[in-house]
């Protein structure tokens, strides 16, 4: 099974953002020498717990210090950028490291109303045209003349650079069938709702069509891990992820706390069985029993690639759960 890592950059509590980007370079470096397969930055505006707004700008930061791990974004908010602008970037990122960009895709705004609106100047977001501007920027990136007649007079600089391998990120039909049909890799957000079905990926891979970019399908499946050397510890380190999304449901927002201030946060019955509810959506428990379940779930959809996000409040422990997978996986 292929391994790989999504960083949000989180920032946890007693912490700067600033140290959740040296955090993120520190886990690239440790993902390149471990053998994983590549690392994608998520993009978040408008929030003090995620410090991953710009996640092209630290992708070729994290490029400059590996060697072999793909790097790349999960994605990037395609929604806030023009076509052009997305090609230029990625057709530069892939320049100064070939063969080891990623061009992943979001259609989300990765903020709220009021990040949205500002990354906008004002101007109301187009929402109903995202598959058209991708199109766009994959023609661009592929050194095409676009369709489109805004775009089809003007070429995206650096050209004739390696491709990058595009993606699409998504949780529906809907967005595997697109990726499909445009031969590119569909990556399903697990962690988002847990609803992963056979369904959803089957429609990715009968409606693939193969393109510059991709040969074959490919399918990535992102997981929200927290694990540790044994079960005991691995709740513990847990709990903190477990309260931030209980408090996250409800509309508040706190960084994340530490294993002891949330070991002794005041819990109803009802906050228990939503937390355990939520464990659809997060994986806890010791290393072997996290690498078991995902080999069964590889078994079970058929993807390709597991795609790792782990946020312990220790940076230390955080390595700890890409170690451990790594011992266990690759």
């Amino acid at each position: 099974m292929r391994l790989s890592i999504l960083d949000q950059a989180p920032i946890t509590r007693g912490n700067k953002a600033t140290d959740a980007l040296k955090n993120a370079e520190e886990l690239a470096i440790l993902g390149d020498e471990l053998g994983y397969h590549r690392m994608w930055m998520a993009e978040h505006h408008g929030t003090n717990d995620f410090a991953s707004s710009a996640p092209e700008v630290t992708a070729a930061h994290l490029a400059a210090k590996t060697r072999k791990l793909r790097i790349g974004t999960g994605g990037v908010m395609m929604m806030h950028y023009s076509p052009l602008k997305l090609a230029e970037v990625f057709k530069t990122l892939s320049a100064f490291s070939p063969g080891r960009i990623d061009f992943g895709v979001g259609r989300a705004p990765g903020g709220d109303n009021h990040s949205m609106y500002a990354l906008s100047e004002g101007r109301q977001p187009m929402f109903n045209n995202m598959y058209e501007k991708f199109d766009t920027a994959l023609q661009l990136i592929n050194d095409e003349v676009p369709r489109d007649g805004l775009y089809n007079k003007t070429i995206a600089t650096p050209s004739q650079v390696k491709l990058p391998e595009a993606w699409l990120l998504g949780s529906t039909g809907n967005s595997a069938i697109q990726a499909g049909r445009r031969g590119i890799g569909y990556s399903f957000a697990q962690f988002f709702n847990g609803e992963m079905s056979t369904d959803i990926l089957d429609a990715y891979r009968t409606s693939f069509q193969s393109s510059a970019f991709m040969e074959k399908p490919q399918i990535s499946v992102t997981y929200m891990v927290t694990t540790a050397e044994t079960k005991e510890e691995a709740e513990f380190q847990a709990k903190p992820q477990d309260i931030w999304r209980l408090l996250f449901m409800s509309g508040r927002l706190a960084p994340l706390l530490t294993p002891e201030e949330a070991r002794d946060y005041p819990l109803t019955e009802i906050d228990h069985m939503t937390i355990k509810e939520n464990r659809k959506v997060h994986l806890v428990g010791d290393a072997k029993e996290i690498a078991t379940l995902l080999r069964e779930e590889q078994e079970q959809y058929g993807f390709d690639e597991a795609m790792i996000v782990s946020i312990p409040h220790s940076q230390a422990k955080r390595l700890d759960v890409y170690r451990l997978l790594a011992r266990e996986l690759l």
